[in-house]
């Protein structure tokens, strides 16, 4: 099994006898089948959402602009986790052994921390550019050159630093109710990192530090959109609310799917948590679903949230520009100067 589905938990540290083994066959039963469907689901709903949006905005030049480009970002690590992640997890969970060799066990474990790390890092990116929309609407530094340049410095430093992860991780054989078993996990052994202090460093750097400076950068944001005594168009602000609602919506999605199991990891790597029950067994694997859900969540969030995004998604899945060209985005975009429209 994959390191975030703990594997140790379910190996048997003594005899069960007959009773509390039928009832972990019947768990393991409805885990290999209920987990796959609901990782399905997240998979199929992901995959054609965030598709969707990356079409929506390479191919539409009137949703270019420094906040859609991170959006695509976004849907493109997205993509890439749904794509090489969760299939590979969903059949860890449906099998006792891991069948798809050492190196794909490695970099199964390396892109699910590498789309992690962008995910929450795009955030990050989208709220300094909201941050720098609202409260600096005249300044050169927002700009789709420079967006691009801080995307691709983003995936080089996440891709080079999690290398070690990649090292770290591997096929280890273990007896479990005298079965012979193999799970793709973190090797304790390694000369790498030891495994509590890598997961209160993953808590510490994808999670914890990016939502406070996420936070403090919104406070200051909201002050200045709400309390601003400067002259600006109705419209302007109009947009400008809307978009950052769109942000703040995401980041919070972002920030309560991925908490539980970021909890359930620190807990672990300070020895506080055990999942030897049914209940927190459960809570567990639930706490992985609602993480690997928000793989999916954005492009619905951009569906309910952003109007143009609504009217480019109708335009892509009718395919019939001419009968419904009422569907096109307004020629509206944020620039430089921090003019909006509705993204």
């Amino acid at each position: 099994m994959s390191e975030l589905q703990f594997p140790d938990d379910f190996i048997s540290t003594s005899r069960p006898s007959p009773e509390e083994l039928e009832a972990n066959e019947r768990l393991e039963l409805i885990v290999s089948i209920i987990v796959p469907i609901f990782f399905s689901l997240i998979g199929i709903t992901g995959f054609i959402g965030n598709l969707l949006v990356i079409i929506t905005v390479l191919f539409n030049q009137q949703m270019r602009n420094t906040t859609n480009l991170l959006i695509l970002n976004l849907s493109f690590a997205d993509l890439l986790f749904i794509c090489f992640c969760i299939p590979f997890t969903g059949a860890d969970y449906s099998l006792s052994w891991w069948p798809f060799g050492n190196f794909w066990c490695k970099s199964v474990q390396y892109l699910i921390i590498c789309t992690a790390y962008i995910s929450i890092y795009t955030l990050v990116l989208m709220s300094l550019d909201r941050y720098l929309a609202v409260c600096f609407p005249v300044n050169r530094i927002r700009s789709e050159r420079n967006t691009i340049v801080s995307i691709l410095f983003i995936w080089v430093i996440v891709l080079v630093t999690c290398l070690p992860v990649f090292h770290a991780h591997g096929i280890v054989e273990y007896m479990d109710n005298g079965r012979n078993l193999t799970s793709c996990t973190f090797m304790n052994d390694n000369d790498f990192m030891a495994w509590s202090t890598f997961h209160i460093s993953f808590f510490t750097s994808s999670y914890l530090m990016p939502l406070i400076f996420i936070s403090i950068l919104y406070f200051l944001m909201l002050l200045r959109l709400w309390k601003s005594n400067l002259a600006q168009s109705t419209e302007s602000k109009r947009g400008k609310k809307r978009v950052t609602r769109l942000v703040i919506v995401i980041v919070a999605c972002f920030a309560i799917l991925w908490l539980p199991i970021q909890t359930i990891l620190l807990l672990k790597s300070l020895n506080h948590y055990t999942a030897q029950t049914h209940l927190t067994i459960a809570l567990q694997i639930c706490s992985h679903i609602l993480a690997y859900a928000s793989s999916c969540v954005n492009p619905l969030l951009y569906a309910f949230l952003s109007e143009n995004f609504r009217k480019s998604f109708r335009k892509i899945i009718y395919c019939h520009p001419s009968s419904h060209s009422r569907y096109l985005p307004t020629a509206t975009k944020f620039t430089a100067t921090g003019t909006s429209g509705n993204t």
